[in-house]
């Protein structure tokens, strides 16, 4: 069977709609791409050139000096100063050089320069020079001239031992983890409860409260984020608790991620064939054995699908954490300190960009981990319902 056989039994909209869906992921993609070659690479590379010519050499402009005019020979009539540009021990590979910081590269590698008043130089691609001249060089300061210089891609794991040993960043990602890991854990744990109360347990006001939690779904973060912070600090007070603890930021994450999760999870468990809860209650199961041994294992998607979505909200949270954790240097979580780079070395692309990496390599992980039940536990969230 040819391609185009193929094609027509796929169909033109099918075609379009999965060259569509690939178009959009590689350009999801490419960021992600960037960012992971630029923090792979050379400091001096990311400043002349984009992480897309990585692979290739790339040139830079370097102002060198000659030798020092004790140096000089007399061959002749000519009084010459020889050497290396790179100095003993280096090398390169240079393209092109010149004497005026307007032109640094009027003369190609390998050819001999007539600089006037009987001067000449000739520049070796190799770095090895000769500068001449038909008087002495002594009382005159050595001469600078502009190299241009092909180098060949350098790629280092130096970005990511600066980043995790001296910039901070390695404390910040376990306060990160601290942070993201019970606050994920601790909605989906008491949402699933709730969910499972409100969908198969009856009692009065049942309706009142699912209405309840669907309408504090809608409730701005930033609106009730003031008042959740002077409620917890009064209640601290009372019982000594301190205002900035690990304690605090996961009851905010909770108490913020409650609503979405007893939805969605209430509107899957409440799907659930009805057979199998009311077969286990005539067998003499309690609502307590029913929940653990049998809404928990068929309910795995919708809680995949949460803890996605909760682990990513609290990981990439700065202003949560801000608020309820604090912003000491040994306080911050992993956004906090990527901002405090984007002040202090927002010149050092190398930091930054390994920095970036480093804070979306988890979230990754964990999407990559879970995303096969994202889907599946969406829709039943989303659609079903009772």
């Amino acid at each position: 069977m040819n391609i185009a056989t193929r094609l027509r039994r796929i169909g033109l909209p099918r075609l379009i709609v999965h060259a569509s869906v690939l178009f959009i992921v590689l350009l999801w993609l490419l960021p992600t791409l960037g960012i992971l070659v630029s923090s792979l690479r050379d400091k001096d590379q990311i400043v002349v050139s984009g992480w897309w010519t990585a692979f290739s050499s790339s040139n830079q402009t370097q102002a060198l000096r000659l030798g020092d005019p004790s140096t000089q020979t007399q061959q002749g009539d000519r009084f010459v100063i020889a050497g290396n540009v790179f100095g003993e021990g280096k090398s390169g590979h240079v393209s092109a050089y010149g004497v005026r910081v307007q032109e640094p590269a009027a003369f190609k590698a390998g050819t001999s320069a007539d600089l006037g008043d009987g001067e000449t130089l000739q520049l070796n691609e190799d770095g090895s020079y000769q500068y001449s001249k038909n008087a002495s060089f002594e009382g005159s300061r050595a001469k600078r001239v502009y190299v241009v210089v092909s180098t060949p891609p350098i790629f280092t794991l130096d970005n990511y031992r600066t980043v995790l040993l001296s910039e901070g960043i390695g404390q910040s990602f376990v306060n990160s983890l601290t942070v993201a890991i019970p606050a994920t854990i601790i909605p989906i744990l008491i949402a699933a409860f709730a969910a499972y109360a409100l969908s198969w347990m009856r009692f009065s006001g049942r309706s009142l409260m699912i209405a309840l939690v669907v309408g504090l779904i809608v409730v701005p973060l930033q609106m009730s984020l003031i008042p959740l912070l002077q409620l917890y600090n009064s209640i601290g007070n009372i019982f000594g608790i301190p205002s900035k603890t690990y304690a605090g930021i996961w009851l905010a994450h909770t108490a913020f991620g409650l609503p979405l999760a007893i939805y969605l999870l209430r509107n899957y468990i409440s799907g659930l064939p009805k057979e199998i809860i009311e077969s286990a209650r005539v067998d003499g199961a309690s609502d307590f054995e029913i929940f653990v041994k049998i809404v928990l294992p068929l309910s795995f998607p919708a809680l995949a699908s949460f803890a996605i979505f909760q682990f990513l909200w609290t990981w990439n949270d700065l202003l949560v954490a801000m608020v309820f954790l604090g912003t000491q240097k040994d306080e911050l979580v992993l956004t906090g300190a990527l901002n405090a780079l984007l002040g202090s070395r927002g010149g050092n692309w190398e930091i930054l960009t390994a920095s970036a990496f480093v804070t979306i390599i988890v979230p990754l992980c964990v999407f990559f981990a879970l995303q096969r039940y994202l889907v599946r536990g969406l829709l039943a969230g989303s659609v079903k319902g009772g």
